[in-house]
């Protein structure tokens, strides 16, 4: 069963499928969650706390696809890491817009101002793009020791720029996408073509798993 922080974090994520995070109020929050207004301050403290811990647990959740990734052959994990960084963008705005720092309309954004009090002690603010891109570069480097050549960073980079500009996803799109990471990241082989059967990473990671949430928010 949920505690009623996971309740109401779902909560405010199906009110924010009906519409934008400006017209999401706290007192229906509760009660889709089914719990009293005040056990909701209590959890978050004001909306703006609210906010950044769905952004928080958007990030963590992202952060957990990135560990499921590194557990793909040595080889292959900066392509395993850029599929899942693409998907889990294109299936979650708040993932995107945590990687690159834009932030659709109607999506809740974190108070970044100096002295913010929108959130209670229980509350993490989410990370920047950059502290969250290096929390997956740290992942990257402690998954395959001694990997410095630079293939982690290039696979992240190529991702990011799909994420940045994307491109209408399949599983065609994913393959072709996955082939070029791959074959960019991979060590060179002297003498040899970068060829063979597109990776499809670990589980969770396959051409038809879930993305991050599986939501698409407006």
């Amino acid at each position: 069963m949920p505690t009623a922080r996971q309740a109401l974090l779902d909560a405010a994520l199906r009110a924010l499928d009906d519409g934008p995070w400006c017209a999401v109020r706290m007192v229906d929050v509760a009660a889709l969650a089914g719990v009293s207004r005040q056990t909701l301050h209590n959890e978050f403290g004001t909306k703006d706390g609210l906010a950044e811990a769905l952004l928080r647990r958007a990030a963590d959740g992202y952060l957990a696809g990135v560990d499921r990734a590194l557990t793909a052959p040595a080889p292959d994990r900066p392509a395993a890491v850029a599929l899942w960084t693409l998907r889990a963008a294109r299936g979650d705005a708040l993932v995107k817009a945590l990687l690159t720092g834009h932030w659709a309309e109607g999506l809740p954004r974190p108070d970044r101002r100096p002295g913010s009090r929108g959130r209670t002690a229980a509350v993490r603010p989410p990370p920047t793009p950059g502290q969250l891109l290096a929390l997956v570069r740290d992942r990257m480097a402690a998954a395959t020791p001694g990997a410095a050549d630079g293939r982690g960073e290039i696979a992240l980079r190529l991702a990011l720029s799909c994420v940045i500009v994307p491109v209408p996803g399949d599983d065609a799109t994913d393959s072709r996408a996955l082939r070029l990471v791959r074959e960019a990241s991979r060590p060179a082989v002297q003498g040899a073509v970068t060829q063979g059967p597109v990776v499809q990473g670990p589980a969770g990671l396959s051409a038809r798993s879930p993305t991050a949430g599986g939501r698409s928010h407006r």
